[in-house]
């Protein structure tokens, strides 16, 4: 079974309500943020946004997920505006699907499938797509029952790209072995990754990886630190596929940075596992940037989900520096409110005096250990390698030996450390 081609979202025209639930403590400021966030994911995805609604209940309805005077509402609304489709800012079961679907006559989308969505129209290698179909896959496999008028809709749209448009004549076998052909193809590219990134350690290449909640600017920053053109917008999940680009560092040596998917509320497990293997970049890299968009009111809530995400693949131990991005954006008083401290800087990626700032807590926390090493005045090969792998600050010539004193490149002293750990003094 073959992914289907894409269908672009002008030609689908997708005209929707967006409808959230709120069932906890959520403050005011965070629903409000949840719903502009949604809108901004629609559109992402190619939607018009005809309209939104919240609804306050103490749990979701079991057969429509909103109360039933909600979704007579919702309704209501639809044939009034002329919309095709209904968005809900949660995920919803194949039952709540199909029930919504014969009421409203309307396509029904959850967050998780809009989401998906997206990565389908921006995955443009073929890890990326074979990425995003399991994604897809995972996700709607349990909820095949629930689907099959939204599956039929003419049109196609949103919830439907990628391998969605198939489904109707498929089974539960057909995709269970489709699966399994996803995660044997993408376990072989996991082997092909680890090979690279094992070459690379033993190059003595340091790897540092820029995370954080999408539209932080890790794009922009990459570029501008490396010299590069990844493509990078003001837009949700702007990038998708992760790229490493090298850069150099006077006392340190390359450096390979490497950006990340952008994280996001609610990100679907079923996306995450997908992308375990790209995502693993950042358990191997020496030092995590967590980038932060300063500018932005829900700035401790993105940290929240970043560290909840890190978490999830067991990165949260990581050497981390705090980057707090887009400064420059930022009130006077915003800016007195971002925390300070020897793992935290505050930039914009756009000041070359900042960037230059960042290239320095780069290179003191990748630096190893200050020795003071001794050899004896014959061992000219030693000498001239002991330059090569550290940083000398100091070198004093006695009569039968010369003195350095030196800080260590970790990853590049360890390659030679055999060698060189006899002679070093303190």
């Amino acid at each position: 079974m073959k992914a289907s081609t894409m269908t672009t979202s002008t030609e689908l025209e997708d005209r929707a309500i967006l409808v959230s639930l709120v069932t906890g403590d959520e403050t005011d400021d965070l629903v409000r943020y949840s719903m502009e966030e949604l809108v901004r994911l629609a559109e992402t995805a190619g939607v018009e946004v005809l309209d939104t609604a919240v609804q306050k209940r103490e749990k979701a309805d079991s057969k429509w997920f909103i109360g039933k005077g909600k979704v007579e509402e919702v309704r209501d609304r639809l044939r009034e505006l002329n919309g095709t489709t209904v968005i809900f800012n949660q995920e919803l079961s194949g039952g709540q699907v199909r029930n919504l679907e014969e009421y409203l006559d309307a396509k029904i989308v959850d967050r998780t499938q809009l989401i998906l969505d997206i990565f389908a129209q921006r995955a443009k290698t073929r890890e990326g797509i074979l990425q995003v179909e399991l994604a897809q896959l995972s996700y709607l496999l349990p909820r095949l029952s629930g689907h099959g008028k939204n599956l039929s809709r003419l049109g196609g749209g949103i919830g439907t790209r990628g391998p969605g448009e198939t489904k109707l004549e498929t089974d539960r076998r057909h995709i269970r072995n489709r699966i399994t052909d996803l995660r044997r193809q993408l376990d072989e590219v996991t082997r092909h990754r680890k090979l690279h990134r094992e070459r690379r350690k033993k190059s003595g290449v340091y790897q540092v990886a820029l995370v954080g909640y999408t539209n932080a600017g890790k794009s922009t920053l990459l570029n501008r630190m490396t010299k590069s053109d990844v493509y990078a917008e003001n837009k949700l999940f702007a990038t998708l596929d992760p790229t490493s680009r090298s850069m150099p560092l006077p006392s340190v040596g390359e450096v390979v940075l490497t950006d990340t998917v952008g994280f996001i509320q609610q990100l679907p497990h079923d996306l995450v596992a997908a992308f375990r293997a790209t995502l693993e970049e950042v358990l191997e890299a020496d030092l995590i940037l967590h980038v932060v968009d300063a500018s932005s009111s829900m700035r401790e809530e993105h940290i929240r989900v970043v560290d909840g995400v890190l978490e999830e693949l067991g990165a949260q131990g990581k050497e981390t520096v705090m980057i707090y991005n887009k400064i420059d954006l930022c009130t006077p008083g915003e800016r007195e409110m971002i925390p300070t401290g020897e793992n935290t800087l505050a930039i914009s990626a756009m000041n070359d005096d900042h960037l230059e700032a960042l290239k320095d807590v780069l290179e003191r926390r990748l630096m190893g250990e200050v020795v003071t090493m001794r050899f004896p005045i014959e061992r000219g090969d030693l000498i001239a390698l002991a330059y090569r792998v550290s940083d000398v600050m100091e070198s004093e010539t006695e009569e039968e030996a010369v003195v350095l004193t030196a800080k260590l490149q970790s990853k590049a002293f360890a390659l030679s450390a055999s060698r060189l750990e006899p002679y070093i003094v303190k």
